[in-house]
């Protein structure tokens, strides 16, 4: 390997001794041989073969070693994936959840929100300003990775112009596990204010059942018919669910 790929530990934490020890510690000074290897050929792997070549459990740890640069993160992943299922319910997971586990401090919950960030940024940034039309299927691979993992509701709006392009997207209300409140009049009222000709109804189901509820219906109707009211377009309402999601355009409801 060339010079400019060998990798150091000389790295410290982000935040000085807020980590729980979960292991047994290892003394200042060189990682032991059985780690730095481990870690290289986790870095070597990842550099050749992308994200696609390695499991959640390997991917995470990647992610952890930056945050815990002295001890063994094998521990600590295991414990994070079976509290919250998979890469993404972890990097997703609120905070105090995550403080729930042993091991994670202030260091482990920003890296982890480092990620999501910019796995949410990326997304967003293949549908903002683009036609909604040709960038549906990017429309839908962002909603779920701002909402899937979400472990209560939360209610969003994307404002569309006469072109059909995403102008703006935000979020309108948050909620409990099953319920967020919706107020069709300030959803109208904001899409006045951004000049918006059309919108499109976001919401998930921590339940990770998109089926819509009458509540669900009921809100769609009556943002409907405010909108319609105004000359405003309601193109679709999607619910987003773990690992699918529901078009009520694609299922007769709008």
């Amino acid at each position: 390997m060339s010079q400019r790929h060998q990798f150091s530990e000389a790295s410290l934490p982000l935040f000085e001794s807020d980590e729980v020890v979960i292991s047994q510690a290892i003394p200042e000074g060189k990682l032991p041989s059985y780690i730095a290897d481990h870690r290289q050929r986790l870095r070597a792997r990842f550099l050749s073969g992308g994200a696609d070549a390695m499991p959640d459990y390997e991917l995470l740890e990647l992610v952890l070693f930056r945050a815990i640069p002295r001890r063994d993160v094998k521990p600590l992943t295991r414990e994070l994936l079976n509290k919250f299922n998979d890469f993404n319910g972890v990097i997703t997971a609120a905070p105090e959840r995550l403080l729930e586990v042993k091991g994670v401090g202030e260091a482990v919950i920003c890296e982890l929100k480092i990620v999501a960030a910019t796995a949410q940024r990326l997304a967003r940034s293949r549908v903002l300003q683009r036609p909604v039309v040709s960038s549906w299927e990017a429309l839908i691979d962002y909603c779920h990775t701002a909402m899937a993992h979400r472990d209560t509701e939360q209610f969003r709006v994307l404002f569309l112009d006469r072109k059909n392009t995403l102008i703006a997207d935000e979020e309108q209300a948050s909620g409990t596990v099953d319920h967020v409140p919706v107020y069709p009049r300030e959803v109208v009222k904001r899409a006045l204010e951004l000049n918006a000709s059309a919108l499109i109804l976001v919401h998930n189901h921590p339940s990770g059942d998109p089926t819509p509820s009458p509540e669900d219906i009921s809100m769609t109707a009556q943002v409907e018919r405010a909108a319609q009211a105004l000359g405003i377009t309601l193109h679709d309402h999607l619910i987003v669910g773990k690992s699918t999601e529901l078009s009520f355009r694609a299922a007769g409801l709008i």
